[in-house]
Protein backbone atom coordinates (compact mmCIF):
# COMPACT_ATOMS: atom_id res chain seq x y z
CA UNK A 1 0.00 0.00 0.00
CA UNK A 2 2.62 2.41 1.05
CA UNK A 3 6.57 2.94 0.56
CA UNK A 4 8.91 5.19 1.08
CA UNK A 5 12.33 4.95 0.01
CA UNK A 6 15.30 7.55 1.01
CA UNK A 7 12.84 10.27 1.74
CA UNK A 8 14.06 13.79 2.79
CA UNK A 9 12.68 17.07 3.88
CA UNK A 10 14.28 20.36 4.84
CA UNK A 11 12.64 23.58 5.30
CA UNK A 12 13.83 27.43 4.69
CA UNK A 13 15.50 29.60 7.60
CA UNK A 14 16.98 32.75 7.57
CA UNK A 15 19.74 30.74 8.98
CA UNK A 16 19.98 28.38 5.89
CA UNK A 17 17.99 24.91 5.35
CA UNK A 18 16.38 23.44 8.33
CA UNK A 19 16.88 19.76 7.77
CA UNK A 20 13.89 17.57 8.97
CA UNK A 21 13.96 14.43 7.29
CA UNK A 22 17.27 12.46 6.27
CA UNK A 23 16.88 9.56 4.03
CA UNK A 24 13.67 7.65 5.37
CA UNK A 25 12.64 4.28 4.36
CA UNK A 26 8.65 2.82 5.38
CA UNK A 27 6.92 0.45 4.23
CA UNK A 28 3.40 -0.30 5.19
CA UNK A 29 1.17 -3.02 3.80
CA UNK A 30 -2.30 -3.68 3.06
CA UNK A 31 -4.47 -3.71 6.13
CA UNK A 32 -2.13 -3.41 8.15
CA UNK A 33 -1.52 -0.47 10.29
CA UNK A 34 1.57 1.20 12.34
CA UNK A 35 2.53 3.65 15.01
CA UNK A 36 5.27 6.33 14.08
CA UNK A 37 6.57 7.65 17.34
CA UNK A 38 8.93 10.17 18.03
CA UNK A 39 9.74 13.62 20.46
CA UNK A 40 8.29 16.62 18.95
CA UNK A 41 10.46 17.84 16.31
CA UNK A 42 11.61 14.90 14.90
CA UNK A 43 9.63 14.78 11.65
CA UNK A 44 6.59 12.80 12.19
CA UNK A 45 3.84 14.99 11.13
CA UNK A 46 6.22 16.32 8.28
CA UNK A 47 6.42 12.82 6.88
CA UNK A 48 2.55 12.58 7.20
CA UNK A 49 1.44 15.27 5.03
CA UNK A 50 4.53 14.44 2.45
CA UNK A 51 2.44 10.66 2.20
CA UNK A 52 -0.82 13.04 2.02
CA UNK A 53 0.07 14.97 -0.54
CA UNK A 54 -0.03 18.23 1.18
CA UNK A 55 3.62 19.11 0.57
CA UNK A 56 7.01 17.50 -1.42
CA UNK A 57 9.66 15.71 -0.42
CA UNK A 58 13.26 17.67 -1.50
CA UNK A 59 14.29 13.92 -2.28
CA UNK A 60 13.41 10.09 -2.51
CA UNK A 61 9.81 8.01 -3.85
CA UNK A 62 6.83 8.19 -2.39
CA UNK A 63 4.61 5.22 -3.94
CA UNK A 64 1.10 4.48 -2.34
CA UNK A 65 -2.09 2.29 -4.21
CA UNK A 66 0.25 2.11 -7.56
CA UNK A 67 1.09 5.49 -7.98
CA UNK A 68 4.28 7.10 -6.80
CA UNK A 69 3.10 10.08 -4.85
CA UNK A 70 6.05 12.66 -5.50
CA UNK A 71 5.72 12.09 -9.56
CA UNK A 72 1.87 13.75 -9.45
CA UNK A 73 1.48 17.04 -10.36
CA UNK A 74 -0.86 19.40 -8.44
CA UNK A 75 -4.12 18.12 -9.79
CA UNK A 76 -3.50 14.80 -9.38
CA UNK A 77 -2.43 15.14 -5.90
CA UNK A 78 -5.64 16.88 -5.32
CA UNK A 79 -7.04 13.59 -6.55
CA UNK A 80 -5.28 11.84 -4.42
CA UNK A 81 -6.51 13.51 -1.35
CA UNK A 82 -9.67 13.45 -2.05
CA UNK A 83 -9.70 9.64 -3.35
CA UNK A 84 -6.70 7.61 -1.85
CA UNK A 85 -6.69 8.60 1.39
CA UNK A 86 -8.79 9.56 5.05
CA UNK A 87 -7.35 11.82 7.41
CA UNK A 88 -7.81 12.07 11.07
CA UNK A 89 -6.75 15.42 12.80
CA UNK A 90 -5.75 16.01 16.49
CA UNK A 91 -8.14 19.02 16.56
CA UNK A 92 -10.93 17.28 14.70
CA UNK A 93 -11.68 19.79 11.77
CA UNK A 94 -15.33 19.36 11.28
CA UNK A 95 -17.13 22.27 9.71
CA UNK A 96 -18.83 24.44 12.13
CA UNK A 97 -21.27 24.99 9.57
CA UNK A 98 -22.67 21.46 8.51
CA UNK A 99 -24.25 18.85 10.96
CA UNK A 100 -22.98 15.89 12.40
CA UNK A 101 -24.70 13.99 9.10
CA UNK A 102 -23.56 16.10 6.62
CA UNK A 103 -19.89 16.28 7.97
CA UNK A 104 -20.15 12.60 7.80
CA UNK A 105 -20.47 12.63 4.44
CA UNK A 106 -18.52 14.97 3.52
CA UNK A 107 -15.14 13.25 2.14
CA UNK A 108 -17.16 10.59 0.75
CA UNK A 109 -19.14 12.81 -1.76
CA UNK A 110 -15.64 15.04 -1.94
CA UNK A 111 -14.27 11.11 -3.48
CA UNK A 112 -17.70 10.12 -5.35
CA UNK A 113 -18.11 7.15 -3.13
CA UNK A 114 -20.74 8.36 -0.69
CA UNK A 115 -22.83 5.35 0.20
CA UNK A 116 -25.80 6.38 2.71
CA UNK A 117 -26.08 2.73 4.00
CA UNK A 118 -22.55 2.96 5.59
CA UNK A 119 -22.75 5.80 6.83
CA UNK A 120 -25.59 4.99 8.73
CA UNK A 121 -23.71 2.14 10.18
CA UNK A 122 -21.09 4.12 10.85
CA UNK A 123 -23.47 6.48 12.43
CA UNK A 124 -24.31 3.62 14.64
CA UNK A 125 -21.39 2.29 15.48
CA UNK A 126 -19.97 5.15 16.81
CA UNK A 127 -22.92 6.01 19.10
CA UNK A 128 -24.07 8.91 16.86
CA UNK A 129 -27.20 7.88 15.12
CA UNK A 130 -28.88 10.24 17.44
CA UNK A 131 -26.93 12.95 17.02
CA UNK A 132 -27.22 13.55 12.89
CA UNK A 133 -28.96 16.98 13.28
CA UNK A 134 -26.93 18.62 16.14
CA UNK A 135 -23.91 20.82 15.02
CA UNK A 136 -20.09 20.45 16.51
CA UNK A 137 -20.61 23.00 18.65
CA UNK A 138 -23.13 21.13 20.11
CA UNK A 139 -20.67 17.84 20.88
CA UNK A 140 -18.40 17.06 23.30
CA UNK A 141 -14.87 16.47 22.28
CA UNK A 142 -15.64 12.80 22.30
CA UNK A 143 -18.29 13.14 20.39
CA UNK A 144 -16.48 15.28 17.60
CA UNK A 145 -13.64 13.10 17.53
CA UNK A 146 -15.90 10.12 16.72
CA UNK A 147 -17.47 12.17 13.72
CA UNK A 148 -14.19 13.08 12.48
CA UNK A 149 -13.20 8.98 12.22
CA UNK A 150 -16.20 8.40 10.40
CA UNK A 151 -15.98 11.16 7.65
CA UNK A 152 -12.01 9.72 7.56
CA UNK A 153 -13.77 6.23 6.93
CA UNK A 154 -17.24 7.13 4.77
CA UNK A 155 -15.68 6.56 1.91
CA UNK A 156 -13.51 3.60 2.87
CA UNK A 157 -10.16 5.05 1.63
CA UNK A 158 -7.26 2.89 0.61
CA UNK A 159 -4.95 4.90 3.37
CA UNK A 160 -5.79 6.47 6.66
CA UNK A 161 -3.63 8.84 8.28
CA UNK A 162 -4.22 9.98 11.62
CA UNK A 163 -2.07 12.51 13.15
CA UNK A 164 -2.43 12.47 17.11
CA UNK A 165 -6.08 10.98 16.56
CA UNK A 166 -6.51 10.88 20.73
CA UNK A 167 -4.98 13.71 21.55
CA UNK A 168 -7.30 15.96 22.75
CA UNK A 169 -8.87 13.04 24.59
CA UNK A 170 -9.13 11.97 27.84
CA UNK A 171 -7.62 8.92 28.45
CA UNK A 172 -10.95 6.50 28.55
CA UNK A 173 -12.52 8.98 25.67
CA UNK A 174 -9.59 8.11 23.63
CA UNK A 175 -8.88 4.16 24.30
CA UNK A 176 -12.94 3.97 23.48
CA UNK A 177 -11.91 5.93 20.32
CA UNK A 178 -9.25 3.93 19.18
CA UNK A 179 -10.90 0.64 19.57
CA UNK A 180 -13.59 1.94 17.73
CA UNK A 181 -10.97 3.29 14.80
CA UNK A 182 -9.12 0.17 14.93
CA UNK A 183 -12.22 -2.13 14.51
CA UNK A 184 -13.67 -0.16 11.87
CA UNK A 185 -10.01 0.43 10.13
CA UNK A 186 -10.11 -3.97 10.24
CA UNK A 187 -13.52 -3.56 8.83
CA UNK A 188 -13.01 -1.70 5.56
CA UNK A 189 -9.38 -3.13 5.05
CA UNK A 190 -7.75 0.37 4.84
CA UNK A 191 -4.11 0.57 6.20
CA UNK A 192 -3.64 3.10 8.57
CA UNK A 193 -0.48 5.34 9.52
CA UNK A 194 -0.80 6.78 13.01
CA UNK A 195 1.60 9.48 14.42
CA UNK A 196 1.04 9.47 18.21
CA UNK A 197 3.49 10.17 21.34
CA UNK A 198 1.95 7.82 23.36
CA UNK A 199 3.49 4.01 23.38
CA UNK A 200 0.21 2.67 25.38
CA UNK A 201 -1.85 3.67 22.30
CA UNK A 202 1.03 2.74 19.81
CA UNK A 203 1.25 -0.80 21.31
CA UNK A 204 -2.67 -1.32 20.15
CA UNK A 205 -1.35 -1.12 16.40
CA UNK A 206 0.88 -4.18 14.19
CA UNK A 207 4.06 -2.60 14.35
CA UNK A 208 5.70 1.26 15.85
CA UNK A 209 8.44 2.92 14.40
CA UNK A 210 10.37 5.48 15.85
CA UNK A 211 11.97 8.82 14.63
CA UNK A 212 14.70 10.50 15.66
CA UNK A 213 16.23 13.97 14.46
CA UNK A 214 14.62 13.06 11.34
CA UNK A 215 15.68 9.16 10.91
CA UNK A 216 14.08 5.86 11.76
CA UNK A 217 15.70 4.75 14.24
CA UNK A 218 14.18 1.54 15.71
CA UNK A 219 11.14 -0.97 14.56
CA UNK A 220 9.84 -2.65 17.33
CA UNK A 221 7.16 -5.38 15.86
CA UNK A 222 4.79 -6.71 17.97
CA UNK A 223 4.75 -10.47 18.93
CA UNK A 224 1.81 -12.88 18.31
Amino acid sequence: MLTITDLHKSYPTPQGPLPVLHGVDLHLGQGESLALMGESGSGKSTLLHLVAGLDRPDRGRIEAAGQTLSALDERALARWRREGIGLIFQQFNLIASLSVADNLAFQARLAHRHDPRWQQILAERLGLAALLDRYPEQLSGGQQQRVALGRALASRPPLLLADEPTGNLDEGSGDQALALLLELVAETGSSLLMVTHSARIACHLDRTLHLARGRLVLADERGP
